[in-house]
């Protein structure tokens, strides 16, 4: 298992090594993705039996990952 942010590690072991909260197998794709569907954090906190530094973990580490992100302003030819 490896750290990737705090509370956000990575098992290959665990939802075919997709990064996730720890002590859980909930992914951050799908608290962003619960979060994208009209969620708010405290519908998603008891619907995964998270807590609020988990969801903000998740939110954290997306944030820190697309920064990393090169993005392109031209269109494919």
């Amino acid at each position: 298992m490896k750290t990737l942010a705090p509370r956000i590690v990575l098992d290959p072991n665990v939802r075919f090594g997709k990064p996730v909260i720890q002590g859980t197998r909930i992914t951050v794709e799908e608290v962003l993705g619960a979060l994208a569907g009209g969620m708010d954090a405290r519908d998603i906190e008891r619907e995964y039996g998270l807590g609020r530094t988990d969801v903000q973990a998740a939110i954290a580490y997306a944030a820190s990952y697309l920064k990393g992100e090169e993005v392109s302003a031209t269109e494919p030819a």
